[in-house]
This record gives C-alpha cells, structure tokens and sequence, in this order.
C-alpha cells in the first residue's frame, strides 16, 4: 500500500517560503558583482564611466580584452603563472601535508614546543627590508624560485591540515602498524587518501594565492621581464590607462577608448577565470566524514 503524504503545518509552509527567499536574495546578491563586472568589461570604456551599467553592456565591445591580451610580453606573464602555480600548489600541498601528519603524531615528544615555533611565524614578521636582504643574500631574487621556496610551509594551512588528522580514528594507523608499515608507507597509503577533502582545500587556498600574487614580482624580479606574471602585466597595464586618462588630448579624441574601470573589469574577469574552471573539479572534495564508517570501534 501507497503511504499517505504528510501534510505540512502552515509553520512549515512559511519557513519553505521564507527559505527560499533568502537563499534567492543570497543567490542575486553573490551573482550580480560578477555578472555587472562582465557587463562593464564588455562595454565600451568612456561610455562606461557614465556609470548605469547593471547586467547588459550598453555599448558592446571586445577591445578592452583585445587590450589585455595585445599586452606585450603577456604570453610570457602567463607561463610564468601557470608554472609557479602547479608547481607551488603541489610542492606547498605536499610539504604542509608531511610537516602536519609529523605534528599529528603523539609519539612526537616535541610537537607542542614545534607548534608554537610555527604558530608564532602567523605573528612576528622581519619586515619587507631584511626579507629582501635575505632573499638576496640567497640568490633568490631576480629567480623563479623566489615564487616557490619562502612559502614552501604555510603555518595557517598546516594547522587546518593537522587538525584534520587529529580527527582520523587511530585505528587506521595502528592496524598498519600491526602489519609492518612505516610511516612513510602510513602517510602515502593511509592518510593521504582520508585527506582528500583538507588537501583540495588547501589546494585551492594556495592556488588562488599564487595565481593572483604580483607584489612579489614587483620586489624580488622586477628586472627580470622573463619572469614576470600576469597580475603583474596587468597591474602595469592599469596603471599605464590610468596616466593615459589623465592627459586632456586622450580625453577629447579618444571617443573609444579603454579606461582604467573597463580595464580592471576585463583584467577581472580573465584572471577568475582559471579558478572558476578549477574550482568544480575539486568542489566534490569539500565534503567530511570519509572515515565515518570505516573501523568498527
């Protein structure tokens, strides 16, 4: 027999309907900044600064993304970023993920006093001077090294990491144990694998640093056009429309042309990009529990 359907009380109606409007006033005001964004980028530069643009171009145009991506040495801006951002977010990842599985272990006598070592660096800082004295004094500048190793272990994501691991039943470990796996062998086939929600995290967090970072090229490689990155050619970009804008004779002739909020709009949107097309693949990750289940206590 069909079971009967529950009717729902009218508190339940009202909070179905109050739900919904929430989460579609939360939905509209998360969407809209990216989607006017793409209008104005897609609009045409001195029209844009009448301002009115919500969700459609008024003017439709592509030249300010024609002139993001004419941008001299752009292809080079965007090897270097794609490279420091494969190569840190797996070097980070995996480094973070060893120093925290150590951290994590309660046969480790001196992981509290390593802790706070690490925990204090969130803290104190040397200061912009003495890191580029130091990074000088170990040929790290003017390198494409110099995007990789100083941030080589994040304390932040080490903590995340390690109170991850703390969570994992020790069953998991001792059972190993008992069958002859070093730790080694532990971290490789037994606690990565569990990790995989933490580590896509973490990824991403670093990731997303390392694609939208150009302070640092400005400081330690700024001399060095070859290694140069995309925020960074962009940043120049922004800057050079910007003088451009303030000169009279650009103002009257240039009817057409690319201002500094059209500019920064495509730059927006060409640099999320990478990340939007990221972030899916690594969204069915960020779940917990994968362990729930797995040892019979």
């Amino acid at each position: 027999m069909f079971k009967r359907k529950k009717k729902k009380s009218i508190a339940d109606i009202i909070f179905t309907i109050v739900n919904t409007i929430l989460l579609t006033a939360f939905c509209v005001a998360t969407l809209y900044p990216i989607l006017n964004t793409l209008a104005v980028s897609l609009n045409e530069g001195m029209d844009a600064l009448k301002g009115g643009i919500y969700l459609l171009p008024r003017k439709f145009t592509l030249e300010n993304f024609y002139t993001v991506i004419k941008r001299d040495n752009l292809a080079t801006a965007v090897r270097i970023s794609v490279l420091r951002t494969v190569i840190a977010t797996v070097l980070h990842m995996f480094v973070t993920a060893m120093l925290a599985y150590i951290l994590s272990r309660k046969e480790f006598l001196f992981k509290k006093q390593v802790s706070l070592f690490y925990v204090l660096t969130m803290y104190v800082n040397g200061g912009l001077v003495p890191v580029l004295l130091l990074f000088q004094d170990l040929n790290l500048t003017n390198s494409f090294w110099v995007y990789i190793v100083p941030g080589a272990v994040s304390a932040f994501n080490m903590i995340v990491i390690r109170t991850f691991m703390n969570g994992l039943p020790d069953s998991f470990v001792e059972s190993a144990q008992v069958d002859g796996a070093g730790h080694i062998k532990i971290f490789f086939r037994i606690i990565l694998p569990l990790c995989k929600p933490v580590l896509a995290t973490v990824a991403l967090f670093i990731a997303v640093h390392q694609w939208n970072s150009w302070f640092d090229s400005m400081l330690y490689n700024i001399n060095s056009p070859h290694l140069t990155t995309m925020q960074f050619e962009l940043q120049k970009l922004l800057s050079s429309v910007s003088q451009q804008q303030g000169s009279a004779s650009t103002m009257k002739n240039a009817t057409n042309a690319v201002t500094p909020v059209s500019i920064r709009s495509a730059s927006a949107i060409l640099t999320a990009l990478p990340i939007v097309c990221l972030y899916p693949f690594l969204q069915r990750y960020f779940v917990t529990g994968l362990t729930i289940g797995g040892v019979k206590e």
